[in-house]
């Protein structure tokens, strides 16, 4: 299966909530009714916040900071990459719904009410992993890695894994889907699955999964290059 829906979604223009300017920062404005969810401080890293969109709450990642600055094309280029992921995404199940863009600079998203993976003891369970894993493999068979699956990407609502932050995601063609590139993204993807798995529940993974999860020896020599390079430049 090559895509999640029909058609993807288009996306659309949002009207920005009306902010007032934080005292803490004059490059990123936020409502006093707004709740911040994380400050972008790293480099082209947005600033996350929920804010009213007319009835209902949503999630804006906003990138306004570099409006008139030479990185404005960059972010805009990530607005739109995660705004069509998600857009494909539309129907799967396991990702907030994509709401549309502001100024090309804003990402609007659908709020999931739910708990960081791994945070509340009680909604950890296999059946949660059983349903993430299941995902995460229609996922992979629509042509999509996430590429940066943690615990803090993946929320539980309602005893459902839901999978945000699509800013790393990589939407493959069918060659590069079959390439040793493209395996090893896929690979990267459910390894971090079974890891999450094996430290929440105690779980070990399945002797499929292990054979699955095996580094390729290309992959341990590029690693192991990179220690010695690393491990060089530090002395």
């Amino acid at each position: 299966m090559r895509t999640m829906c029909s058609a993807p979604a288009p996306t659309t223009a949002l009207h920005a909530p009306p902010m007032n300017t934080c005292p803490r920062s004059s490059s990123a404005p936020f409502d006093a009714a707004t709740r911040v969810l994380k400050r972008g401080t790293r480099f082209l890293e947005p600033d996350v916040y929920v804010a009213r969109l007319g009835a209902r709450q949503a999630v804006f990642k906003d990138y306004r900071r570099y409006r008139w600055t030479p990185l404005a094309p960059l972010a805009r280029l990530l607005v739109r990459r995660e705004a069509r992921i998600l857009g494909r995404l539309r129907g799967w199940g396991y990702a907030p719904a994509l709401l549309g863009t502001i100024g090309g600079l804003v990402l609007g998203m659908e709020f999931i009410d739910g708990q960081v993976l791994g945070r509340d003891v009680a909604m950890v369970s296999d059946e949660v992993f059983r349903r993430l894993k299941s995902a995460v493999a229609t996922l992979h068979a629509a042509g999509i890695a996430h590429n940066d699956l943690h615990s803090s990407n993946i929320l539980v609502s309602g005893g459902m894994p839901k999978v945000v932050d699509f800013a790393s995601a990589l939407s493959m063609p069918a060659w590069l889907a079959r390439s040793a590139l493209g395996r090893q993204v896929r690979r990267s993807d459910l390894a971090n699955v079974v890891k999450m798995q094996s430290r929440l529940t105690g779980a070990a993974p399945s002797r499929t999964e292990a054979a699955v999860l095996a580094e390729p020896h290309w992959v341990r020599a590029i690693r192991s290059a990179w220690k010695r390079l690393y491990r060089g430049s530090a002395g």
